[in-house]
């Protein structure tokens, strides 16, 4: 998304920007033009990736492997000593 006072990159038409509002939650909806563009559907999961002061989001796939990796690093919380001897007899 641009902020007032930048300029449109050259690799960027004007036709393929487009701005969103974030909301007091922090919530962002996508442009319909480019859910559409993206054939992107309830549902879908979406990576955030911060490169050089600028985000990129991606679909994610179930197979992709960062976000298997940040799902396992979620999942480390349960893997303490303690942890795995409660669920040991499951």
């Amino acid at each position: 998304m641009k902020r007032s006072g930048q300029s449109t990159p050259t690799w960027l038409s004007p036709m393929d920007t487009e701005l969103a509002t974030i909301t007091a939650k922090g919530q962002v909806t996508i442009p319909k033009a480019i859910r559409e563009a993206l054939r992107l559907q309830q549902g879908d999961q979406l990576r955030w990736d911060l490169e050089d002061g600028a985000v990129r989001v991606q679909l994610v796939s179930p197979l992709d492997l960062t976000y298997l990796r940040g799902v396992e690093a979620g999942l480390q919380e349960w893997a303490s000593p303690e942890d795995e001897q409660a669920f040991a007899d499951l």
